[in-house]
């Protein structure tokens, strides 16, 4: 996996494979894969800087997945300080 990585932190690679698959797909000539091809490059800007800022979202998911699970075993509780309090508990050092 480590090859793979450093394969893609490496910004000009990143563009020239997409740039290469793009023109790869653009072959095929068919209007949903034209589509998907357009709405790549508009997302292109945000995938090259993941070249250079590999950060991914799985802490913040777990994070959030956590206080769900406290919400609902909070459920039927009326008291948002107290509900504040467990967040801040389950996340103390």
């Amino acid at each position: 996996m480590t090859v793979v990585m450093d394969y893609f932190s490496d910004r000009q690679k990143v563009k020239k494979t997409l740039d290469d698959w793009c023109e790869m797909a653009r072959q095929i000539e068919h209007p949903s894969v034209k589509a998907f091809i357009k709405r790549l490059r508009f997302f292109e800007y945000g995938i090259l800087n993941h070249a250079d800022y590999p950060i991914g979202t799985s802490r913040l998911e777990g994070v959030n997945n956590k206080i769900k699970v406290i919400k609902r075993k909070a459920y039927g509780f009326h008291d948002s300080e107290y509900f504040a309090l467990k967040v801040k508990q389950a996340f103390a050092a």
